[in-house]
């Protein structure tokens, strides 16, 4: 089974406070989602591995570490996944970038794939899928799903968002056990809409200011 990696980092736990909110306006929550990226993206990157590399500092000659040329794609689910994209590229700026559009059919409530488009050589990169919200898991599913039918190795896929419900975290653990999910807060209730409670409302719509 998959590793669920909860952050318990108090800044996290700061600033996903005023990312729930709802008197927390859009510039802002923009702002925090893109901080709590940022702070997840070190927990995130942290089994990369390094290489030995000769550098001269100002003192002398030595040996120091630097990434192994390991190749990074950050694949956000759209829309809400493109508001984790700019913290995790300030700490990795050279990661490509792909994107997955998924919407939920709000009479089936299952993901429907609209949009798809990956950087190239995805079967060589570790690929660090986006969503702000794990509600059913539907729509994480059909992404990782996707990936792999696409020739990305399963065991450099990892899943990020911010809040998962205990049922979504589970239904994606059973559907994908290859893939670790890294998550800000578990929530433990899915109301009839398919809402987290308490949640923070619809990620994306908070982003972007949209009803």
């Amino acid at each position: 089974m998959s590793r669920v990696i909860k952050f318990d980092h108090p800044l996290i736990k700061h600033k996903l406070t005023f990312i729930r909110d709802i008197n927390t306006g859009s510039k802002e929550f923009r702002e925090l989602v893109t901080e709590v990226s940022m702070l997840m993206a070190f927990e995130v990157t942290r089994n990369m591995k390094l290489e030995k590399r000769e550098i001269e500092t100002p003192m002398q000659v030595m040996e120091s570490e630097v990434l192994a040329g390991k190749k990074v794609g950050l694949i956000p689910i759209l829309r809400a996944g493109l508001g984790m994209v700019e913290g995790m590229l300030q700490i990795i700026p050279s990661a490509r970038v792909g994107h997955i559009g998924l919407y939920r059919d709000p009479d089936t409530l299952k993901p429907v794939e609209y949009y798809c488009k990956l950087p190239q050589g995805i079967e060589n990169r570790e690929l660090i899928v986006l969503d702000p919200m794990l509600a059913t898991g539907g729509s994480a599913m059909a992404a990782l799903e996707f990936l792999k039918e696409k020739g990305a190795n399963p065991e450099m896929i990892k899943f990020v968002c911010l809040i998962a419900s205990r049922d979504g975290l589970n239904a994606v653990q059973e559907a994908h056990p290859d893939v670790d999910i890294y998550v800000a807060a578990i929530d433990e209730i899915l109301n009839e809409d398919a809402y987290i409670v308490p949640g923070l409302g619809d990620a994306g719509d908070r982003l972007y200011g949209t009803k």
